[in-house]
């Protein structure tokens, strides 16, 4: 739940470098509210302290989240932690997006016939968002929301699926934008080497991400296209890398096909 905050968090920043705060008032509470990312459960004193406010004004501000449920307080401790809103609204939010109630059942299909994880995302801005996340049947206990996280594109499968698909003049805005940071030895951060490697995903028809983000993970991801053939989403079969040899990534790259046609058709 508290990665929806997160996010929010992150475009009220980024909205702020295009024009003034308007309401401070506002501002405050939700600052406050943001800082539940940090910790899951804080006291009147800590946030403060932190925020350099009054304790009255903190309390009211608290009192007023905890009233429309955006926080609930701990009976033991006194403390607050983030409340059934916050989980209200990043349901909202996923449910906005049509393709997750699409793409689910075909999800967990992939899932349980590879054993691995199948996540879904959406481009947001210059950034993979991710929407939903489904395991193999008999592993539901590793099973954990994703939604409202996200992750850069050229280091992801999701991420170079869905630029291989996204036109040259939005490459180019992206590569001048974007730093190409190395998350592990084998992360792309060179642009001419990007292009290279988003040359062969359209060529073969989808992205491998080979530990470029997270050492010891790989995927395989395919862009879903809508019926103008413009980038929707993507979907991604992930794993250990052990997991990945050259018969599988061959196998569920059918396989990931298929259903991104049966998605495809019902956009």
């Amino acid at each position: 739940m508290w990665r929806l905050v997160r996010k929010l968090k992150k475009q009220e920043e980024e909205s702020m470098e295009h024009g003034e705060v308007k309401v401070k008032s506002l501002r405050k509470a939700l600052d406050i509210l943001n800082y539940f990312t940090e910790k899951p459960l804080l006291g009147v004193t800590e946030i403060s302290e932190y925020f350099s406010l009054n304790k009255s004004t903190v309390h009211n501000i608290l009192s007023t989240l905890q009233a429309m449920e955006y926080l609930e307080q701990d009976e033991a401790s006194g403390k607050y932690r983030l409340g059934i809103q916050i989980f209200n609204l990043s349901k909202a939010m996923g449910d906005n997006y049509s393709i997750t109630k699409i793409a689910m059942p075909y999800m967990q299909e992939m899932a349980n016939q590879t054993r691995e994880r199948v996540y879904l995302a959406v481009p947001y801005r210059y950034e993979v968002l991710y929407l939903e996340a489904m395991y193999p049947a008999d592993s539901v206990e590793l099973m954990r929301s994703i939604l409202g996280e996200r992750a850069q594109m050229y280091c992801t499968g999701l991420g170079k699926a869905m630029l291989s698909y996204m036109g040259d003049v939005f490459v180019a805005e992206y590569l001048q934008r974007q730093e190409l940071k190395g998350y592990t030895e084998n992360s792309i951060t060179d642009r001419d080497t990007l292009k290279e490697e988003l040359a062969r995903t359209r060529q073969r028809g989808y992205a491998v991400d080979d530990m470029e983000h997270e050492f010891g993970i790989k995927c395989i991801a395919m862009p879903v296209l809508d019926r103008s053939r413009n980038v929707y989403a993507a979907v991604s079969i992930s794993g250990l890398a052990t997991h990945f040899t050259e018969e599988h990534i061959s196998e569920w790259a059918i396989l990931l096909k298929k259903y991104i046609n049966k998605i495809e058709s019902r956009l």
